[in-house]
């Protein structure tokens, strides 16, 4: 848009409707800073939940072979 379209632009809309878009897009760029902000503060938590997630799993495993383990042990006493 060259100067002289600014010009014939700001000359038709008036000054009180353009300080309202003006507003409106600098509220827009807020809402889209504080959004991605968000985003990134979500992705974070994702990111150490799942690997929270993994080590439960992994504790989760250890913990099953352990059992069997003296589940066996349980089996073999009481058996001999």
């Amino acid at each position: 848009m060259s100067l002289k379209s600014v010009e014939e632009v700001s000359a038709e809309v008036p000054a009180e409707d353009f300080k309202a878009l003006e507003d409106k897009v600098y509220r827009t760029i807020e809402l889209y800073k504080a959004a991605k902000d968000a985003r990134a503060v979500a992705e974070r938590d994702v990111k150490r939940l799942r690997e929270q997630i993994e080590e439960r799993e992994e504790e989760n495993e250890a913990m099953r072979r352990e059992l069997y383990s003296c589940a066996r042990i349980v089996r073999r006493f009481a058996a001999g």
